[in-house]
């Protein structure tokens, strides 16, 4: 079994809609992972059902047992987070400003605050449009991404993958370089990197790839509205180049990208002639690629 992960090093580069494109390609032989879980929207273009949801609990929040409390003050005067207000005359918990620290339990005097495990989202298993299955998340309100519901949804991908003996897991991993991040790549085979041909976009594919060249996994990259600025496209050429990434491929823009998005679809559902397929030259090349990492050529 194969992993494939997606990444960016910055958001609104087209990734998603790329990673449900090799979703829809890669059809009933790929279990998908949207590891995006703060702003997770892969359900937007595969119509997942929803079938099997769980809550996830990570991370400790304090509650004050009123019937105890004498309202000292003691808790507050050492929040260092400003997460124990005064309401109506008493000492409460300001749920998205609390770090589960537990200083406060520590220190009270009557024992009236307990720690509690914080459910900060629910987890999903769902059966897609097209049969094939997904696995996906949805972070709560202000909740904190430590990277652990990513691991969650990726682990849950696998065991679906192997129980099911499906050739492919395929992540959508979060733009950027933080824990959940590093939490999508591990275990990768390959990972596919998008970017644009901005300043930023260069910037921001430097700096993620610095992170998975750390993983020592291979990549590619997929430049997305490659048209749009030849010189910066030269330049990010010419560092994959310099770094060994494989090109996958160079994406014109094209407004039928959006319209597809718009009602719920993907480009290679939309578009039967150009950008589909680039995106399925792209697939088979990503598909190579990862094939001959499995295999230690």
């Amino acid at each position: 079994m194969k992993e494939i992960v997606v990444i960016s090093g910055k958001g609104g580069t087209g990734k998603t809609s790329i990673t449900a494109s090799f979703a829809l390609l890669g059809g009933k032989n790929v279990v998908v992972a949207d590891c995006d879980v703060d702003a997770a929207d892969m359900h937007l273009l595969l119509q997942p059902d929803f079938k099997q949801a769980e809550d996830f609990y990570s991370g400790l929040l304090a509650h004050i047992d009123t019937d105890n409390c004498t309202n000292c003050a003691v808790c507050a005067d050492v929040c260092r987070f400003d997460a124990i207000p005064v309401i109506d005359g008493q000492h409460t918990i300001n749920e998205i400003s609390c770090e589960g620290c537990s200083y406060c339990a520590r220190v009270c005097p009557e024992k009236a605050i307990r720690m509690e495990e914080r459910n900060v989202g629910q987890w999903f298993v769902s059966t897609t449009k097209i049969g094939s299955t997904l696995v996906h998340a949805r972070l709560g309100i202000g909740a904190e991404n430590s990277g652990k519901l990513v691991a969650k949804v990726k682990n849950e991908a696998k065991v679906i993958a192997e129980k099911n003996k499906a050739e492919l897991v395929l992540v959508d991993g979060s733009p950027g370089v933080g824990c959940p991040v590093v939490s999508s790549l591990s275990g990768a085979s390959y990972v596919v990197l998008v970017t644009e041909p901005t300043v930023s976009g260069l910037h921001d594919l430097k700096r993620v790839y610095e992170l998975v060249h750390k993983f020592n996994i291979s990549a590619g990259c997929i430049i997305n509205k490659a048209d749009l600025n030849p010189q910066m496209t030269d330049e990010i050429m010419d560092f994959m180049a310099g770094e060994n990434i494989d090109h996958l491929a160079n994406l014109p823009y094209d407004e039928t990208f959006t319209k597809a998005v718009t009602q719920g679809k993907t480009i290679v559902e939309f578009d039967e002639n150009g950008l589909r397929r680039i995106l399925e030259d792209s697939w088979e090349k990503v598909k190579k690629e990862s094939d001959k990492q499995r295999r230690g050529i």
